[in-house]
């Protein structure tokens, strides 16, 4: 499935540009992005199947669903700068720039011709949303729990509910009541990904490690509460009194207050809450086998 998936990206790369180096970096990018498993087109597809949906255009909504998706994580690697062996990061800046706006404008075209003209709407503001969320974790503006959720619902909740709706969309006659129900399960997956997202990057002592950023993640809002008394290091960093080079001083003690800390096991509870909720979400909607266990194994087999 995958295949048909990149055969259709790169279709549509192929139809909607015209000079060869257009082309050339889009098909760069969706190549390079054909390396890592078509999650976001499967959720399309899976959702689109447990609900009884038979239409020929879902193949393409999916690979759709995945040009987004790729255009997303361009722009994240490109904020963060932490991702290197990315083929758009060894290429000019506005090149990656130009193939974020290149990959979304193709979606908004090609969904035109497939579904109904409302869901350009709804795809733009599902984008708006997570872009939003995205802005509130690169400035800083978590300070609380409360704060996390509410980032973590527009990140990366809103992520998930796009890639199902981009099915859902082309399945006639569902009642509100379903898909309410695959939207709040849709948010519910977003904050178990991220959730194990940062758990991992908590644990990891390299550049990527959010504690070096600064950022107030689960863990490490759990960590900061107590963090003054039992290893100040964090906090005088978080606080600007120590830096970075000073911090990293006491790399292994940090690691090992971090697995003391309760911090990992605090989000892992947080997470299996989430998972829960998922799955009574997903035994109350009328789903089609094997597609139902197919979503339930894709976003949720991992925890």
């Amino acid at each position: 499935m995958d295949q048909a998936f990149l055969s259709q990206m790169l279709d549509m790369a192929d139809r909607h540009f015209q000079s060869r180096d257009m082309k050339d970096l889009m098909r760069e990018c969706i190549n390079e992005k054909a390396k890592e498993q078509f999650k976001w087109a499967s959720m399309t597809t899976y959702v689109h199947g447990m609900l009884g949906g038979e239409s020929p255009a879902i193949e393409r909504a999916a690979a759709l669903t995945e040009l987004l998706m790729l255009a997303l994580d361009i722009v994240d690697d490109v904020q963060d700068q932490d991702n290197a062996s990315m083929i758009w990061m060894q290429r000019p800046q506005a090149y990656a720039l130009n193939a974020v706006l290149s990959f979304i404008a193709v979606a908004m075209s090609e969904w035109r011709e497939i579904g109904n003209a409302d869901m350009l709407g709804e795809i733009g503001q599902l984008l708006a949303r997570s872009i939003e969320g995205q802005q509130k974790d690169v400035s800083g503006a978590v300070v609380t729990e409360a704060d996390y959720v509410e980032m973590v619902r527009q990140k990366s909740g809103a992520l998930i509910r796009l890639a199902f709706r981009m099915g859902y969309s082309l399945v006639d006659g569902l009642e509100r009541e379903t898909t309410q129900r695959i939207d709040e399960m849709a948010e519910c997956v977003g904050m178990i990904a991220q959730i194990g997202n940062d758990v991992n990057d908590v644990i990891r002592y390299d550049v990527k490690n959010d504690l070096l950023q600064k950022k107030r993640t689960l863990p490490i809002l759990f960590m900061l509460v107590d963090s003054h008394e039992e290893f100040p290091p964090i906090s005088q960093y978080y606080e600007g009194k120590i830096s970075e080079e000073e911090f990293l001083r006491s790399k292994s003690e940090c690691m090992q207050y971090i697995r003391d800390s309760g911090c990992i096991e605090y989000s892992q509870v947080i997470q299996r809450l989430y998972t829960e909720r998922a799955e009574e979400l997903l035994q109350l909607i009328p789903a089609v086998s094997p597609w139902k266990e197919k979503l339930k194994e894709l976003t949720l087999g991992h925890v």
